[in-house]
């Protein structure tokens, strides 16, 4: 069992979306940045919306700020061998109440799978106070390890959900 130590969000000036994974995989925490394994489909998914470049940490960086996007973990840090969500223990959760106290325009929350969902509403929902007015979204996880569907069908969900919420 190893600590997986979470990284520091990604913060636009004034965020209209925050998109939350559970925790770094092992590549990401190599690389030190979010959804770094080749076959995350996370990056692509956005370079394609957006028509955005997602050659570089910067450029992936800037695809953030320069759409509102907050980018940041459910977890700021817990233990894990490997990479995959199930195997989380001793989760720690990030400080959501002050983040949505900080950035009280926020209000449309996407979950970068099942497992993100789940892990914000046993360690965060039940145990702070958080925002009434919150927009909860469960996507896919663009993680190779949801292989149950493909790339394309993962995309259009993302688009779907990033059109509806990112125009209201």
């Amino acid at each position: 069992m190893s600590k997986c130590q979470g990284f520091s969000p990604i913060v636009p000036a004034q965020p209209k979306l925050l998109i939350l994974g559970t925790a770094p995989s092992v590549v990401s925490l190599e690389k030190s940045f979010y959804y770094a394994h080749p076959r995350n489909a996370f990056w692509p998914i956005l370079a394609d919306y957006f028509n955005q470049p997602v050659d570089s940490v910067e450029a992936k960086k800037a695809l953030c700020l320069e759409n509102d996007i907050l980018l940041w973990d459910v977890l700021s840090a817990c233990e894990r061998q490997g990479s995959l969500d199930s195997a989380i223990k001793q989760p720690e959760p990030n400080d959501f109440e002050t983040l949505f106290q900080t950035y009280s325009d926020l209000k449309v929350v996407l979950f970068n799978g099942k497992a993100a969902q789940n892990l914000f509403e046993k360690q965060v929902v039940k145990k702070q106070s958080l925002p009434d007015d919150l927009m909860f979204y469960s996507l896919p996880s663009t993680s190779p390890a949801n292989a149950r569907l493909t790339f394309e069908n993962k995309r259009v969900f993302w688009h779907k959900t990033l059109q509806q919420t990112l125009t209201k």
